[in-house]
């Protein structure tokens, strides 16, 4: 018999780039891809602009339910993201 082990969870998150913009993306471990982000490596988006700063993340029980999160993020005006940020408080 065979344990059976908890899923990982997915996380959709916010990393802000140098000039100020957000960037949405998911993972599975938003430290370490965030890292990335910061060595160049993961999304075009960084080339033309940094990454400084993990900025906002929930947590999703499933890739799936994170893609869809990640999806309503990516279609809010900055505004509301910038909302998302501001009440973001880590663990």
């Amino acid at each position: 018999m065979t344990a059976i082990t908890p899923a990982k969870p997915w996380y959709v998150y916010l990393v802000r780039a140098a000039n100020g913009s957000l960037y949405c993306g998911i993972s599975d471990d938003p430290q370490r891809r965030f890292a990335k982000h910061q060595s160049g490596k993961g999304a075009r988006f960084f080339l033309s602009s940094p990454a400084v700063a993990l900025v906002y993340y929930e947590t999703w029980p499933s890739k799936s339910e994170a893609l869809r999160h990640e999806r309503l993020i990516k279609r809010l005006r900055k505004p509301a993201k910038e909302h998302l940020v501001a009440s973001f408080t880590p663990l």
